[in-house]
């Protein structure tokens, strides 16, 4: 709700939460309408009423709206992840980025792949059905390891990931 609108003769939901009567002059009133009460108790139990009234005054009256919304986020994330809060979150869809970005180069290197690859009925030699992308090969008798298996543990091994699809061994935390 704008601060120039008329509001209801009801209390704001900040009023209500903290039993008190609601004035013309309530600086709470224009952003926690009566109809939203956990909206207001949700700011309260993570920044407490007073604090959130001196951010309000330190805002420009502009950008009120914004800061109201902003605290309601925080809030409501923080309550979810007492820990680590909107860091956690954002930390969360950097990963995300992360994943669908490697997800990407693999999807098109393979397209590159297939691309580039001749076709089959112009050539019969099985070094060109080889895929580099792809551990299994289509002919495992091209293939002789002279290495006494460490060439073959090494190449299942080397992009080993966790669950997440990040090769993070700290998968625990929150950072990429």
């Amino acid at each position: 709700m704008k601060n120039n609108e008329p509001r209801s003769s009801s209390s704001c939901a900040a009023c209500k939460f903290l039993k008190r009567r609601c004035t013309t002059t309530c600086q709470f009133a224009p952003y926690f309408r009566s109809d939203e009460p956990k909206k207001f108790a949700n700011v309260h139990k993570v920044f407490g009423a007073s604090n959130v009234i001196k951010i309000l005054n330190e805002v420009p009256q502009d950008q009120r709206e914004d800061t109201v919304n902003s605290l309601v986020y925080e809030a409501e994330v923080r309550l979810r992840d007492p820990v680590y809060g909107c860091i956690g979150a954002i930390a969360s869809l950097q990963r995300k980025m992360v994943e669908l970005q490697h997800d990407l180069m693999v999807t098109k290197a393979h397209l590159a792949y297939y691309e580039a690859k001749p076709s089959t009925t112009t050539s019969n030699c099985s070094l060109l059905d080889y895929d580099p992308l792809n551990v299994n090969i289509s002919n495992p008798s091209f293939y002789v390891d002279t290495s006494g298996g460490f060439l073959d543990t090494f190449t299942q091994n080397t992009f080993a990931m966790d669950q997440t699809g990040s090769n993070n061994e700290f998968a625990q935390f929150p950072f990429p």
